[in-house]
């Protein structure tokens, strides 16, 4: 039905074989990306539903090899030559491609005068598939919020019980820095037997035993 040779075969998008006269098939998953392949698959078929609607019209047969030569070109640029490396795709950039032709491509330059926070998550943040619910057929209108909890979502399964917090230990600095004032000041009150004990020891040793009680 494809014909596929070393491992290669030409597809529009990774999607439409472009020889058909009526766009009746589609391939959904079969690329190699550097990332998640789920989102991808799910964009696919929602690409190639909407083609199966009649909702978007797939270009010329000639404009389709033309594209799947292109790919081809710049897959032997990039890799070597192996049956490994012939349906690699980059996730944030396919993902964007497909969602274009999908019409739920956000729209960032926009949301950053538009809605700030928003743009900002979507730029700096991680590229999930909510960010292709924002807009366009198969708008959700959770979208939104679920990007700005996606993280919560990401560390609540690295729980594994709840546990208080911590006491804060007594921090040793002031105490520490008293005592040292404290000794400066000794030093320096007594500093006239400090040069005598320092020359003669044994002196301030008789002058602690003449502190001391007698019995």
């Amino acid at each position: 039905m494809v014909p596929v040779s070393e491992n290669q075969t030409s597809l529009y998008k990774y999607v439409f074989p472009p020889e058909l006269d009526r766009p009746t098939l589609a391939i959904i998953g079969l690329v190699q990306p550097l990332g998640a392949i789920m989102p991808i698959s799910e964009m696919q078929a929602r690409w190639a539903t909407r083609v199966f609607k009649g909702c978007i019209k797939l270009p010329s047969s000639a404009a389709m090899q033309r594209d799947i030569k292109s790919k081809q070109e710049a897959m032997a640029k990039r890799y070597v030559s192996s049956q490994r490396h012939t349906i690699q795709v980059d996730y944030i950039d396919y993902m964007d491609e497909i969602a274009d032709l999908v019409g739920v491509r956000p729209r960032i330059s926009r949301l950053l005068l538009t809605d700030p926070r928003l743009g900002l998550n979507l730029l700096l943040g991680p590229c999930t598939p909510y960010q292709y619910r924002l807009r366009g057929p198969g708008k959700w209108a959770g979208a939104r919020q679920a990007i700005f909890t996606q993280w919560d979502r990401v560390a609540q399964p690295m729980q594994t019980r709840p546990c208080n917090e911590p006491e804060p230990l007594r921090s040793l600095k002031w105490p520490l820095l008293l005592s040292m004032a404290v000794a400066g000041l000794a030093a320096y009150y007594y500093k006239n037997s400090l040069l005598v004990f320092l020359q003669d020891p044994a002196a301030l040793l008789d002058m602690m035993k003449s502190w001391l009680p007698t019995h």
